[in-house]
């Protein structure tokens, strides 16, 4: 279903009207009755397509559920979304559940084809470790944060995203988010080499992916020989100098994260100024969900991003422990949270179980346009664990 223009002032009036406050117990029972759905779906569609390299959910394909191979950057979030469920519950089911999907993509600690590890590994077997203290989810989280830095160039400044021939050395705004493995890797084995990464590629980020205004371009390639910029650009955004919502997602998010790890306030103030740039923007609709870019020409009748709002709504909950801004960052992360859950979820029992519907993953490529994504679930659930945290006035992590 695409937006039209009256859906939206009909969003604009329920939201106004006052929309349900969040019901935690309520939304995580809906969200468990969801994934025993896709634990059945996923199932069925590894028996029915006899392909054992399946291994989780990623997104629906002409209604149909689809999986993905480890391989893929989104393997490891259906995994952690298994984890958050044991966190909230308790039950052993759901750990159960995660320990199999961990081992599943366990393997992928040697991948050294991609910057993705983060992703993959450590919303998984990291999730795993910080519940359980397994060692062997320990040894996995080190052993892909050495892979991970393989890819890293002193030259340059940046860990390397993607192995093509398209561009000499690019760099996106998306692998801030595999820091945090970096961060976590150096924590459990004493090795400051991980840190010391992680702090240079967030240094040259900083430096070469933000405009004046902090919004991120999304790709960034460099020349190896000298570390000049040779080009900045989009793969996903509408266009080179527009702010692709969910590149803008992982920057707030990433930079607040760096902040917690190395408590340096460049990382702080840089968290500050791209919340500025995403909650003052005129493109932002009244229900806070962005459409998949802010400088979309077509703007209302534009797809949606429910995982940009997701991972928002995760970073500014976090933010808002750190930052003088506390208040407009908890309420504006509650209220994005009152709208993916009033207004964005699968009724319970449809759509293969995934329970946040309405993102876009590659509009350019028309790839995964207005349909459920399984990150957008994962850090819908992580924020809602956010909240309990905050609630409960216990440590985020």
């Amino acid at each position: 279903m695409k937006f039209s223009i009256a859906f939206i002032f009909f969003l604009s009036f329920l939201l106004h009207a006052g929309a349900q406050k969040i019901k935690l117990p309520a939304i995580i029972s809906d969200a468990e009755k969801q994934t025993r759905l896709m634990l059945k779906e996923a199932a069925s569609v590894k028996t029915t397509s006899n392909n054992p390299a399946l291994v989780s959910p990623r997104t629906m394909e002409k209604g149909e559920l689809k999986l993905v191979s480890a391989r893929d950057w989104t393997s490891g979030f259906f995994p952690g979304e298994l984890w958050f469920l044991y966190e909230f519950t308790g039950e052993n089911m759901w750990k159960e559940q995660a320990e199999i999907f961990t081992k599943n993509v366990e393997a992928e600690q040697y991948d050294l084809t991609t910057h993705d590890l983060g992703f993959k590994i450590y919303c998984s077997a990291g999730a795993g470790y910080r519940l359980t203290k397994n060692k062997n989810y320990k040894a996995v989280i080190i052993q892909a944060a050495t892979t991970l830095s393989k890819r890293f160039n002193p030259v340059t400044g940046t860990i390397k995203s993607w192995d093509n021939k398209k561009w000499s050395y690019p760099t996106i705004i998306d692998n801030m988010m595999n820091l945090e493995l970096l961060f976590e890797a150096t924590k459990l084995s004493g090795d400051s080499s991980f840190y010391k990464i992680a702090v240079t590629h967030a240094n040259t980020t900083i430096k070469n992916h933000f405009r004046s205004d902090y919004s991120s371009y999304h790709v960034i390639n460099y020349d190896t020989s000298n570390g000049n910029v040779l080009g900045k650009i989009t793969a996903q955004g509408y266009a080179d100098e527009s702010a692709w919502a969910r590149g803008q997602a992982w920057g707030l998010y990433g930079y607040t994260m760096c902040y917690r790890e190395t408590k340096n306030k460049i990382y702080l103030q840089q968290a500050e100024h791209i919340a500025a740039f995403i909650l003052n923007n005129p493109a932002l609709p009244k229900d806070l969900i962005p459409y998949w870019d802010f400088n979309a020409p077509n703007i209302p009748n534009e797809p949606k991003d429910a995982s940009a709002a997701s991972i928002m709504a995760s970073a500014l909950y976090e933010l808002s422990t750190y930052s003088k801004n506390k208040n407009r960052y908890r309420k504006t992360a509650d209220k994005i949270i009152e709208s993916l859950t009033n207004y964005y979820r699968a009724p319970v029992g449809e759509d293969k179980g995934f329970i946040l519907l309405h993102s876009t993953g590659h509009k350019p490529a028309n790839s995964e346009i207005d349909v459920p994504i399984i990150y957008a679930d994962y850090y819908y659930l992580e924020a809602l664990m956010r909240i309990k945290k905050l609630k409960d006035k216990k440590s985020l992590f």
